[in-house]
């Protein structure tokens, strides 16, 4: 018997009539608890159905009783329901919530799953229609990566300036599309080394060669099934009297028309999201599958839910004020019947390590309840950061001083790889014997040094009782090893050698030797060349390693410090602060969240705007509504007046998006205390956004100002800089290399305090390095950034 079959005596069993029966005899307790807007959403049973759910408005719970409504109505069966959500656990939510009360579901919908769950079911039972056995495989990244390896071989293509990942990332853009080989765009065939679109037909022959099928097959497939057999369409149009989809908003053009060809039977189909939280552009998702719902199902009805059950008046006033900047949209209005609550909170920080420190304060005393507001748990605080980079300023903070954190999305800072490899090139600058170091770099990057070639160097530096390094020098003078592997690592142990001497120097740079090993190593330059999309990412994290360099006197003592930190951090049970992008942040909440580094570049990423120009922007923006609107009680935005950008101290403008914040419900922090010292200071606040100085001065941006926090030479020559530069709109990259003027915040004369070493008068400067005579201390060179202006230590000009 066919699924088709089981589903027809399915239906003989028990009658929809006799269902309706037994619902009219059971009060319908799962409508009480719904809103006019939700019970209407509920309601609408018949014709394309959108739910424009905003943040926080119960969509889940209009959604659920909506599949309830139809079983106890007799409208569908649970065999007769297809509910497509984006994570398998999302489905086990919804399943396990419409068992209980007060939906009591007794019969789980059956075709309830992502799209790649459903469409896998699907597939097997229609495998032979393109070329496959029911028994087909799944292929996982890794499976795909080496079948694309062979293929690029087979044909001599260049693996290292052709890699297999960047393959991969073209066909997965591909599938989300739903092209297949012969209808890819001629300007996109060409790509990979002008043999794209062949090779992906390549590639779509070896899997249904090998019986096989990757995750974008799965859509592509029944896409193509149901285009290319009418009466396979015909007969799931029957089955699926009811289609619902949650997020439609991330929906990308394949599952579109997949859904589009379903729906075209009843044309039952409820589709629930919020364009103002489309934030996968860069994965696939289209937000004009959303936008033109209307056109694409004539009829259409369109039910808002505006009324918002997590947020405070506050904080949805400011999401409101950002968002309406974007255009385009459906449009909606969040509201509250809660109390008013606390405003946002916008402060600002000399650079990122005083954010972290002012955060990390900031926790601990919310967490004590001495802020005025209730005591939190840290369960109860999210930090939501745009860039994974971001992250280490933060976890370093709080492992220094024990503050339990979790990462969510993703490891830990110095748990990354990249991150592991630099750590393990500065162990060996430190110590050349350290064996497990040399291990894990010796063939990264590449250097054709195999597993025969380290079991070499493993036999000669046991026979001689000495460190791996000596024993790849033994091997090398006895000429054990030749070819490119040997000459390759001459060169890594003659790099040791040189680096370890540059560590035992007095008078050396350790940043400026981390930075040099990196580069001389190759291992900057691999991901550098390297196609994989992290690698931008991974680049970044890199550079931010190496800015914490900047704290310590020399890479042994950073060592130390990294190793003793993460030997004390204990995975015990109890609360911990979450850390995570803002994009991992979607579908979650939080009673307080923080949502740092608000600076134009970094937040919007001028690498999204410098991609898609408008259309980048706008999602950037999105963004920051996804940001907002996970906060419950308490939002904190904060940004810093500087960054250290390629390795050299820059001056930051504050976001853009601080400028459509309202400032009604924006609270301005600007409590005393020593500007940019980070001496029990909880910092300062200011926005000096070009438009606002330019035209539209509000209140907001004026009493930040007058609080007099931003008033060091250098941030006063930045905005004088910034006028000439418009920030409407996405800019052309900048450049990224700045002058002495652009760096110093100090002129020569100018007095100065140092923690450490206390008073004393600039003498000279070059870039971010500053000569300061100190008054008890002597002559000293350091970053000005651990420096701030002597009157506002309480230093009298003499």
């Amino acid at each position: 018997m066919t699924s088709y079959d089981e589903d027809n005596a399915f239906e003989n069993a028990v009658s929809l009539s006799q269902r309706a029966a037994a619902a009219r005899a059971q009060p319908d307790r799962y409508l009480d608890d719904l809103n006019s807007a939700q019970r209407e959403a509920v309601e609408t049973l018949n014709g394309p159905l959108l739910i424009l759910a905003g943040a926080g408005t119960g969509k889940t719970k209009a959604l659920m009783a909506r599949i309830a409504h139809l079983q106890k109505t007799g409208r569908a069966s649970a065999n007769q329901i297809l509910a497509v959500t984006f994570t398998n656990k999302a489905a086990r939510e919804m399943k396990s919530r419409l068992e209980k009360t007060p939906f009591n579901q007794r019969e789980p919908v059956r075709w309830m799953g992502t799209f790649h769950a459903i469409c896998a079911r699907l597939l097997r039972e229609n495998a032979e229609l393109v070329g496959l056995k029911d028994s087909f495989t799944i292929l996982d990244t890794d499976d795909q990566l080496r079948l694309l390896k062979q293929l690029i071989v087979a044909e001599n293509i260049d693996e290292k300036r052709w890699p297999p990942r960047m393959l991969l990332g073209l066909i997965d853009s591909w599938k989300n599309r739903a092209l297949k080989p012969a209808k890819v765009p001629a300007s996109e065939a060409s790509e990979f080394d002008h043999r794209g679109s062949e090779l992906y037909d390549y590639y779509q022959r070896r899997l249904i060669e090998l019986n096989a099928v990757d995750f974008g097959d799965l859509l592509l497939h029944m896409v193509t099934i149901f285009q290319e057999h009418p009466f396979v369409l015909l007969r799931y149009q029957n089955r699926f009297r009811y289609i619902l989809v949650d997020e439609y908003q991330d929906t990308n053009v394949a599952q579109y028309l997949w859904l589009r060809l379903l729906a075209q039977g009843h044309k039952n189909i409820c589709c629930v999201g919020d364009d103002d939280q489309s934030i996968y552009g860069w994965r696939g998702a289209e937000v004009g599958n959303i936008l033109r719902f209307e056109t694409d199902f004539p009829g259409a009805k369109v039910v808002r839910l505006e009324q918002n059950y997590r947020s405070t008046p506050h904080i949805l006033a400011a999401a409101s004020g950002v968002i309406d900047a974007n255009k385009g949209r459906l449009g909606k209005t969040l509201w509250t019947a809660e109390e008013q609550g606390e405003k946002v909170r916008l402060i600002g920080h000399w650079d990122g390590d005083e954010e972290a420190r002012w955060v990390g304060e900031e926790i601990e005393s919310m967490s004590a309840g001495t802020r005025g507001l209730r005591p939190m748990s840290l369960d109860e605080m999210a930090i939501l950061v745009r860039a994974s980079h971001q992250m280490r300023t933060f976890e370093d903070r709080f492992l220094t001083i024990g503050l339990p954190y979790r990462v969510i999305g993703g490891p830990r800072f110095y748990e990354r790889m990249e991150i592991r490899d630099a750590m393990a090139y500065f162990r060996l600058a430190v110590s050349p014997d350290d064996d497990l170091a040399f291990e894990r770099i010796v063939n990264t990057p590449k250097r054709g040094l195999g597993d025969k070639a380290q079991q070499k160097i493993q036999l000669a530096a046991r026979d001689n009782g000495v460190s791996l390094v000596d024993g790849a020098r033994i091997l090398l003078q006895d000429k054990g090893l030749g070819g490119k592997g040997g000459a390759e690592l001459r060169v890594l142990v003659d790099g040791i050698a040189r680096w370890h001497d540059a560590v035992r120097d007095p008078d050396g740079d350790h940043i400026a030797l981390a930075e040099a090993l990196l580069d001389e190593s190759g291992y900057t330059a691999m991901w550098q060349d390297a196609k994989d999309p992290d690698a931008p990412g991974r680049l970044e994290n890199l550079k931010e390693l190496v800015k914490a360099l900047e704290g310590f006197e020399n890479l042994q003592g950073f060592l130390e410090h990294v190793a003793l930190i993460m030997d004390n951090e204990s995975e015990a049970e109890g609360a911990k602060v979450s850390i995570m992008t803002l994009h991992a942040a979607k579908g979650l909440e939080f009673p307080a969240v923080f949502l740092p580094g608000w600076e134009d570049g970094l937040f919007p990423s001028q690498r999204s705007m410098d991609e898609s120009g408008l259309k980048g922007l706008e999602e950037e923006r999105r963004l920051a509504y996804v940001g907002i609107t996970r906060a419950e009680e308490v939002c904190t935005i904060s940004f810093a007046a500087n960054r250290r950008v390629y390795g050299q101290w820059q001056s930051a403008l504050p976001s853009r998006f601080i400028d459509e914040l309202p400032e009604a419900h924006v609270e301005v922090l600007t409590p005393p205390g020593l500007y940019g010292g980070g001496y029990g200071a909880a910092g300062m606040a200011a926005s000096a956004s070009p438009q606002i100085m330019a035209s539209q001065q509000s209140d907001l941006h004026d009493k930040a100002s007058r609080a007099d926090v931003y008033n060091s030479p250098g941030w006063r020559r930045m905005q004088a800089r910034s006028q000439s530069r418009p920030m409407s709109q996405p800019r052309e990259q900048r450049n990224m290399v700045v002058d002495a003027e652009a760096i110093s915040a100090f002129a020569e004369g100018d007095r100065v305090f140092h923690q450490k070493f206390g008073y004393g008068t600039v003498t000279a400067f070059e870039g971010d390095k500053i000569d300061v005579a100190f008054d008890k201390a002597g002559s000293k060179k350091l970053l000005g950034r651990f420096l701030v202006e002597a009157a506002q230590a309480g230093d009298v000009p003499f």
